[in-house]
């Protein structure tokens, strides 16, 4: 049983109503992978707008294993403390990690991102040495295009991802960098700048879906 962590912020948590990408790269995953597996994570629910809480279990479609490790406002700087116990109690083999908008747009500058990155990574292999780990740089949101300074903020967080995706990749506990869909566009692919809309959940999922196919040959390309 080959066992898929979802980690993130309020992009992979979703929101009531919402499928989530978690749910398209489920369906992906039974169309295309042909061994057992699952997703598992220690939390379940959606964020419930109303009460500004993840209390909500209305997905537009229920019938998956809703498990993850996601948090609406959550980034590196709070994942890297759970992520140990995440992969350790849910034996996670892969973990689906999209994460920094949050980072970057209120907690910490690029460089101290990049540190947390390397925090998130130690924790997780010290929980399996032999996890694998897929990372989706920082799609900018609509506030790049109003703040310069924000902008590029993340265009070198997104470098020095890279550069920390390379440094810490190893045989027994791979890292890719997926790469960010390039046909993503905020104004089309989300509902408000920053959270995906059905489309948009179709482009974070094929990125991942992508880059594990193309490095490792898991699955099939992935089919909208």
């Amino acid at each position: 049983m080959l066992r898929f962590m979802p980690v993130g912020d309020s992009m992979t948590i979703g929101s009531a109503g919402d499928h989530t990408w978690r749910y398209r790269m489920w369906q992906h995953l039974c169309r295309s992978y042909g061994g057992p597996f699952t997703l598992v994570g220690p939390r379940e629910t959606l964020h419930d707008k109303l009460a500004d809480a993840p209390t909500s279990y209305a997905y537009a479609d229920p019938d998956f294993p809703r498990a993850h490790l996601a948090g609406w406002g959550e980034g590196w700087l709070h994942m890297a403390p759970l992520i140990g116990e995440a992969v350790r109690s849910c034996h996670a083999d892969v973990l689906l990690v999209s994460l920094g908008l949050i980072d970057l747009g209120f907690y910490t500058n690029a460089g101290q991102t990049a540190e947390n990155v390397r925090a998130f990574a130690a924790e997780a292999r010290a929980a399996n040495r032999r996890v694998r780990m897929v990372w989706l740089p920082v799609t900018p949101n609509v506030r790049a295009e109003s703040d310069p300074a924000f902008a590029a903020e993340v265009a070198r967080f997104n470098e020095l991802l890279a550069k920390t995706a390379a440094d810490l990749d190893e045989p027994g506990s791979p890292i890719l960098l997926a790469s960010t869909p390039p046909s993503y566009d905020i104004h089309a692919d989300t509902y408000d700048g920053t959270h995906p809309n059905a489309s948009g959940e179709h482009k974070i999922a094929a990125a991942f879906a992508g880059a594990m196919y193309q490095a490792w040959d898991l699955g099939e390309p992935y089919e909208q």
